[in-house]
């Protein structure tokens, strides 16, 4: 950790300033400035381009704007903050620093149209939009892909390492480790592809919606044409009916699917951590490490730990978005201001969580002595098996004479199964002989199959 990051009050930007960074670079101030910017050249240009709006540029002016647009000066971001400091208002800062910057281009008739028929929320609606259509294509997107793929990779390698189920804690249906992974990564591919559908909204139509001052300044225009060419230009979904504020039920709806991604890593993350105490998994320790500032042997799993803290801490803010969000007094108040700025760290969070699961799973592996012995010991999850056998056969009392035998059993080895089956089938002959057959770490039903994604609809 760098020594500037360590007076830092958030520890996405102290402690993980590192591990953060990508979508710092997104979500930080200078990343809303420079969309702010980026936003404010973009309307002018759109105006010069219509006939009756009043607006005309040249080639050469047209070209200093898009260059202006493309690269926002190094030293734009702390002028912009001096302008605020005593305007207080953060996007007049921008809009003034920009009629600067375009006197100094020789662009200064330009300058009055800067803003033009604007409310503030028309540049930061889409600045946000733009910033969340960054993080999910460039950073959100690769690293659950990484994560899809390393559970896949662990889930082909164990798709027929057998393993005992667990309902309610207990001992259950066998099942492979395989498998058990393929789970989270459908899970998981399902709700990656429903991200990546989400298209970001946006408005662009005034103080209250209503295109008022665009309107009044310039009748002849069909300017809900030109917002929709405007919005639409910079891919976004074009928001029709809006107050000041575009009604964020479509990010709402965004923080869902990340919440619901979270909640697959948590579960994932909680089972790992289980499995690690059981000794199904096993981490690769570095000699470097240390578990237990006073127990030497210790090697925790803190990468799916952190992994669990920090997706909760995601899944608290994103819901507190979720709800928050589309509600607002009449047509505008200020509370969704504060909210939108702390998007950030909501996601910030969850990438944290994402990298940490990642890490987990590229340290563990499985203990075939310890899922074979688990399996040993307990044959008693056979019954499901024995009883279905039986009633298949003809015993309609076959499920209680099992229950008989075996509810509340803790233990089972292969010898105490065998007796069972034949008292339960006293005569020789093939049923019995099936029976005797079967092994715990064979009854695995098409664990298999659905580990190797083969089964009957193509996974």
């Amino acid at each position: 950790m760098a020594a500037a990051s360590l007076d830092r009050l958030s520890p996405l930007d102290g402690r993980y300033a590192d591990r953060a960074a990508p979508l710092a670079a997104i979500f930080s101030e200078a990343g809303l400035i420079e969309r702010r910017w980026r936003l404010e050249i973009e309307w002018l240009l759109a105006l010069a381009e219509l006939p009756d709006c009043g607006l005309e540029l040249d080639a050469a002016a047209t070209a200093k704007l898009r260059e202006l647009a493309a690269a926002m000066p190094a030293d734009a971001p702390a002028r912009i903050k001096e302008i605020e400091a005593e305007a207080r208002h953060d996007l007049k800062a921008v809009e003034i620093h920009l009629a600067e910057r375009l006197t100094a281009l020789d662009l200064a008739a330009a300058a009055p149209w800067l803003h033009f028929g604007c409310t503030s929320w028309d540049i930061n609606n889409l600045a946000h939009s733009l910033m969340l259509r960054a993080a999910q294509e460039e950073v959100l997107d690769p690293l659950l892909g990484r994560l899809q793929e390393k559970l896949a990779a662990l889930a082909t390698e164990h798709a027929r390492l057998p393993m005992l189920g667990r309902t309610h804690g207990q001992p259950a249906t066998p099942t492979t480790l395989g498998k058990e992974l393929r789970v989270f990564e459908r899970r998981l591919d399902e709700s990656r592809r429903l991200l990546a559908a989400h298209r970001f909204a946006g408005k662009f139509n005034g103080a209250t919606g209503n295109y008022s001052a665009l309107t009044a300044a310039a009748p002849g225009v069909d300017w809900e044409k030109a917002a929709r060419g405007f919005v639409e230009g910079l891919g976004l979904g074009f928001a029709t009916h809006t107050t000041q504020i575009e009604p964020y039920d479509n990010l709402a709806r965004y923080c869902g699917l990340l919440a619901g991604v979270n909640s697959i890593l948590l579960d994932l993350a909680r089972d790992a951590s289980l499995y690690i105490g059981m000794d199904y998994l096993v981490q690769r320790a570095a000699a470097a490490e240390v578990g237990s500032s006073t127990m030497p042997h210790k090697t925790n799993p803190i990468d799916f730990e952190n992994a669990e803290g920090n997706l909760q801490i995601a899944n608290a803010l994103l819901g507190c978005l979720r709800e928050a969000l589309p509600l607002s007094r009449l047509q505008r108040d200020l509370s969704n201001s504060t909210l939108l700025r702390n998007l950030g760290v909501a996601l910030g969070h969850g990438m944290l969580a994402w990298d940490s699961a990642l890490r987990g799973l590229e340290r563990v592996a499985p203990d075939p002595d310890a899922l074979r012995a688990d399996l040993d010991r307990n044959w008693q999850v056979l019954a499901e098996a024995v009883q279905t056998r039986l009633r298949a056969a003809g015993d309609a009392a076959a499920y209680d004479r099992l229950k008989e035998l075996t509810k509340g059993l803790r233990r089972m080895d292969e010898a105490q199964y065998q007796d069972m089956v034949r008292q339960l089938v006293p005569d020789e002959g093939s049923l019995r002989d099936e029976l005797l057959a079967l092994r715990p770490e064979t009854y695995l039903g098409k664990a298999v199959e659905l580990a190797l994604l083969k089964s009957s609809d193509g996974g």
